[in-house]
């Protein structure tokens, strides 16, 4: 599988990377709803086998429990993968979700995401929400010396802007950025993309298929369906107005990737990984079938007048910037 160096570090890391989010399972505030943890580790082992060498997972994904998973899916494994994980996201005793860039929270995040990993390094640790933005400094400091500690290999942020990715870089190097980026979700083509290439940062998106959205197998009965700790049913791209025109830009997808052999997903995801800026994408699976669908991303390219017949139905459709929170 085709393997990119992501930024400053010494990582060379294939274009698609396992996400661990649904993997932290149900009852949190930003859940997919439950997930069966044998599944969950069979669907990790299966991309593993396919040739993908990384895993993005968070502290907060289950409240330390996706986490948990990864660890048990790489136990016994002679291949270890490269491991990142975040921080910033903490939660209290009752479940409750909130933000610290301090430098005790960040060190304690630290210390609680080795454990358990059962890892004594952790391969990429990024800041997960840039929250409170005054923080910003202390806990990009406080990630730099866990870094010389020898705790972290390279450090990295998420859902940064350009004046906060400044900010950072002018205390320490960024090895990556973790944006979300799909084809309902270009907000960062503006900016961000053209800076992070100008200063060599690595970029790992997120949420290539927009969340499940271009898929190919998304339908309204599937969103009616959603249980109701499933974020995505509070999501506005899940909901009417938007849902009808997603769903339309969903069936040219498949419509494409059907002139292939490929999936709609694998159409979205190559989409994503044609922008020069962007390093690997951040693709969720919960089963091993789901890796089938999508590890064909990494070695299919869209033809120029493909590309075009997309760029003019994402005109005609109006797709625009929409929120995403993880």
């Amino acid at each position: 599988m085709d393997k990119r160096r992501l930024g400053n570090s010494d990582m060379d890391i294939t274009r698609l990377g396992v996400g661990a989010w649904a993997m932290g399972g149900g009852n949190w505030e930003f859940a997919w709803g439950s997930q069966d943890d044998v599944q969950s580790i069979k669907a990790i082992n299966a991309a593993l086998d396919a040739g993908i060498n990384w895993i993005d997972t968070a502290a907060v994904y289950g409240l330390g429990h996706s986490e948990e998973v990864v660890a048990r899916a790489l136990r016994g494994r002679p291949d270890r993968p490269y491991v990142f994980t975040k921080c910033s996201m903490v939660w209290s005793a009752d479940r409750t979700i909130s933000h610290s860039l301090k430098a005790a929270s960040v060190a304690r995040e630290c210390e609680a995401s080795l454990r358990r990993l059962n890892a004594d390094t952790i391969d990429l640790y990024q800041i997960h929400w840039p929250n409170p933005d005054p923080d910003i400094e202390e806990g990009w400091v406080e990630l730099a010396r866990l870094k010389e500690q020898g705790k972290l290999r390279w450090i990295g942020v998420s859902n940064f802007d350009t004046d906060q990715m400044k900010r950072a870089a002018a205390i320490a190097p960024i090895t990556s950025l973790q944006p979300p980026y799909s084809m309902l979700r270009r907000d960062i083509e503006a900016s961000t993309l053209p800076y992070a290439a100008q200063h060599g940062i690595g970029v790992i998106v997120y949420s290539p298929m927009a969340s499940g959205l271009l898929t190919g197998t998304m339908t309204r009965a599937r969103i009616a369906a959603m249980p109701p700790d499933d974020w995505r049913g509070r999501h506005a791209n899940f909901r009417e107005p938007l849902l009808s025109r997603n769903l339309r830009i969903a069936c040219l997808l498949r419509e494409i990737g059907g002139r292939h052999g490929r999936s709609a997903g694998e159409v979205a995801i190559a989409w994503t990984l044609k922008h020069p800026a962007v390093t690997a994408a951040i693709v969720g699976v919960r089963t091993p079938e789901q890796v089938t669908g999508i590890v064909g991303a990494t070695d299919f390219a869209l033809a120029p007048p493909e590309a075009q017949e997309i760029e003019e139905a994402l005109k005609l459709e109006g797709a625009v910037v929409g929120a995403t929170r993880r």
